[in-house]
C-alpha cells in the first residue's frame, strides 16, 4: 500500500506514536509519504512533502501561487475533479482556488490511502481523497473529539459522509464519536499505543526512598490537571507525608503553574524539569516510586505505559482513556478527576501500601503493558488496517 500520512509538521524525537507508525508501516512493506504544513525540519524517516507557504508580502505570495498552478497543471483532471466536488457541495470559486493552493501537495499524490493524523486536520479537506482516487483514513486522539467540537458544534458532519475507516486509541474516545453525530457511516478500529518495552524495563521494583519520588510527564497545558495534582501534593504534605515531585514538560501554563506551587508553599517539593530527551525521562523513571497522570482529558498517554512498564505505581484520572491504560486496583489506580481530595486520599493509600502488594501491583503494570501495548501489536494492527475488508 502506497499511504499519505497527514499531519501539521514532522513528528518530533519525543512523539513515538507516528515515529512508530511510519517505521512499523515500512516494516510492513508499505510506502508512506509524510505531508505537512511548512517546516523548518526535514523529516528524515521517509519522503517529507510540505504544502506551499503562506507570504505576508504581496508579489512573494502571488509569485508563489503561480509557481504551484504551474506545478499542478500535469494534475489537471484531479484538480478539476476536486474543483466539481466542491462546487457541488457549495463552496465558492475564491474558496476552492484557495483550498487547491494550500492542498496541491496533496493533490499529486497518487496511492491508496490518504490518513489524517487528526480528526481537525481533515476539515476542509474532506474531498481531497476522493479527488486523488484514494481511500480516506482519520484518527481521533482525544483534544480533536473531546474540546475542539464544544466551540466548534456538527464541525465533522461533512467528514462523517466521506471517510473510509476510522482510527481511535481507546474505547471512550470511540464514543465520543456518536457524541458528536457520528451514524456508523464507515468502520472505527481501535489501536492503542504502543511502546517499547525493550527499552523501558526495569529490574528494580519500587523499594520507597525518603523522600517518597513522585513523577508526571506532561505538556504544562490546562487539561493535564496539574493545578489539581498540586492541590493533592498540598494535602499530602500536610498529613506529614515528604515527597519530591518531578513535572517534566513544557508549556504555557508553566508560569501558572509556578504561581500555584509558590501560593500552596511547594517551593521546596516540586522540580520543573522542563522537556527531557526520552533517554532522560527514563533516568527519571529509574529513580521515581509514584507516577500520577491526573488529566482532565487525556486520549491514552504515552507517558503513563512508559511508567508502567518501569515498574513505577501509576495513580490516573478517569479521563478517556486512561481508565484502559491503567486497570484500576490490578496495574495501578483510577481516581475521579478533578477532586484533589480524592487524589490525596488514593496517593495517601498507596504510600502506606506493603511492599509485597506494590510489588504485586509493579509487576502487573510490567507484564500487562508487555502483553497488551508492545510495538509487534501495534504494528501488526495497522498492517490490517489498510489492508484487511472491513465488516
Amino acid at each position: 500500500m502506497k499511504i499519505a500520512l497527514v499531519l501539521a509538521q514532522p513528528p518530533s524525537y519525543s512523539e513515538t506514536f507516528f515515529n512508530n507508525k511510519i517505521k512499523g508501516l515500512q516494516q510492513k512493506g508499505h510506502e508512506v509519504i509524510l505531508f505537512t504544513g511548512p517546516s523548518r525540519v526535514k523529516y528524515k524517516n521517509c519522503l517529507h512533502k510540505e504544502s506551499p507557504p503562506i507570504s505576508k508580502f504581496f508579489l512573494l505570495q502571488f509569485f508563489s501561487i503561480c509557481i504551484v498552478f504551474i506545478r499542478l497543471l500535469p494534475y489537471f483532471k484531479v484538480v478539476n475533479r476536486f474543483f466539481k466536488l466542491e462546487k457541488l457541495d457549495g463552496s465558492s470559486t475564491k474558496v476552492i482556488l484557495k483550498k487547491i493552493y494550500l492542498n496541491a501537495h496533496l493533490l499529486t499524490f497518487k496511492g491508496d490511502w490518504v490518513h489524517f493524523g487528526f480528526g481537525t486536520l481533515a476539515l476542509e479537506r474532506e474531498l481531497i481523497p476522493k479527488s486523488i482516487g484514494a481511500s480516506m483514513a482519520v484518527s481521533f486522539r482525544g483534544f480533536d473529539i473531546g474540546i475542539y467540537p464544544l466551540k466548534h458544534p456538527n464541525c465533522y458532519q461533512k467528514l462523517w459522509k466521506h471517510v473510509s475507516r476510522i482510527h481511535v486509541i481507546s474505547n471512550d474516545i470511540k464514543q465520543l464519536l456518536y457524541a458528536n453525530g457520528f451514524n456508523d457511516q464507515a468502520s472505527v478500529i481501535k489501536i492503542t499505543p504502543a511502546i517499547d518495552n525493550q527499552y523501558f524495563n526495569t529490574d528494580r521494583f519500587n523499594d520507597f526512598s525518603t523522600p517518597i519520588q513522585l513523577l508526571t510527564v506532561a505538556r504544562l497545558h490546562w487539561k493535564k490537571g496539574l493545578v489539581k495534582t498540586l492541590e493533592a501534593l498540598a494535602l499530602l504534605k500536610k498529613r506529614g507525608i515528604k515527597f519530591q515531585y518531578t513535572l517534566v514538560g513544557e508549556g504555557d501554563e508553566k508560569e501558572h503553574l509556578m504561581y500555584v506551587v509558590n501560593q500552596l508553599n511547594l517551593q521546596e517539593d516540586v522540580t520543573f524539569s522542563g522537556k527531557l530527551a526520552s533517554k532522560d525521562v527514563k533516568t527519571i523513571m529509574q529513580t521515581a516510586n509514584i507516577y500520577i497522570q491526573y488529566s482532565v482529558q487525556e486520549g491514552f498517554c504515552n507517558a503513563v505505559l512508559e511508567a508502567q512498564s518501569m515498574g513505577l505505581l501509576c495513580v490516573v484520572s478517569d479521563a478517556e482513556g486512561l481508565s484502559e491504560n491503567v486497570k484500576d486496583n490490578f496495574s495501578g489506580w483510577v481516581v475521579a478527576r478533578g477532586q484533589s481530595k480524592l487524589l490525596a486520599d488514593k496517593l495517601l493509600e498507596v504510600v502506606s501500601l506493603s511492599s509485597e502488594e506494590r510489588l504485586r501491583i509493579s509487576e502487573n503494570a510490567v507484564n500487562r503493558v508487555k502483553d497488551h501495548f508492545n510495538l509487534n501489536i501495534q504494528q501488526q494492527a495497522f498492517h490490517d488496517f489498510y489492508t484487511k475488508k472491513q465488516e
